[in-house]
């Protein structure tokens, strides 16, 4: 693992976790931080899943991973945001 590696994964996750959040209706009481970490980690499961799955890996954007990790990023921003929310009082 490189440090290109791991910038790329911050800025993809960024990128993600910005999608999910737009995306997902309402408001979300997350912070930026927060929706990064949710976009890396759905990310790379959306990865993991589409090897799974058998996903062809194309030289351009890979639209149907991509499709999955936002899927992904709007289910864990919801589920961040719903616990997030739970707990203020």
């Amino acid at each position: 693992m490189t440090i290109e590696s791991i910038l790329g994964a911050i800025i993809i996750g960024a990128i993600i976790g910005a999608l999910g959040r737009l995306i997902l209706p309402g408001r979300q009481p997350i912070g930026w931080i927060l929706t990064v970490v949710v976009g890396i980690v759905a990310a790379l499961i959306g990865t993991a899943l589409a090897q799974v799955l058998g996903v062809k890996t194309t030289p351009g954007i890979d639209w149907i991973e991509l499709v999955m990790q936002v899927v992904l990023a709007i289910v864990g921003v919801g589920l961040v945001a719903g616990l997030r929310g739970r707990t203020r009082v």
